[in-house]
């Protein structure tokens, strides 16, 4: 049974920093391609960033060069640095997975993500001074 589950949410200032990790269990870690999304209440699930077995990343131009995206193979965790963090940046945020991505900038598209066979739960980030 595959599981991921995320944890590192929390509240943070305008400025501040969180990292968030998914520890991913029922898998095959090596063979799956892994990402980070976010939803904010009214809006559709973004594609923030994903990371392939190699450990190559791709990120969507709202985070890049203020979001990490990383994973360690020993421990089947996959992790998101958040850097400088906006207000703009509140919402549920869910690590996902699947075996049968080749390409990044696809997985984190609208088209991709609605191919992804495995979602965590979400864990809420709340930006706000």
């Amino acid at each position: 049974q595959v599981q991921l589950v995320e944890s590192g949410g929390g509240s943070v200032q305008p400025g501040g920093s969180l990292r968030l990790s998914c520890v991913a269990s029922g898998i095959t870690w090596r063979n799956y391609y892994m990402g980070w999304f976010r939803q904010a209440p009214g809006q559709e699930r973004e594609g923030l960033a994903a990371i392939d077995d190699t450990g190559r990343p791709t990120y969507a131009s709202s985070v890049k060069g203020r979001f990490t995206i990383s994973r360690d193979n020993t421990k089947t965790t996959l992790y998101l640095q958040m850097n400088n963090l906006k207000p703009e940046d509140t919402a549920m945020y869910y690590c996902a997975a699947d075996p049968l991505f080749g390409d990044g900038s696809f997985f984190i598209s609208p088209v991709g993500r609605e191919k992804i066979g495995f979602w965590g739960q979400g864990t809420q980030v709340t930006v706000s001074s």
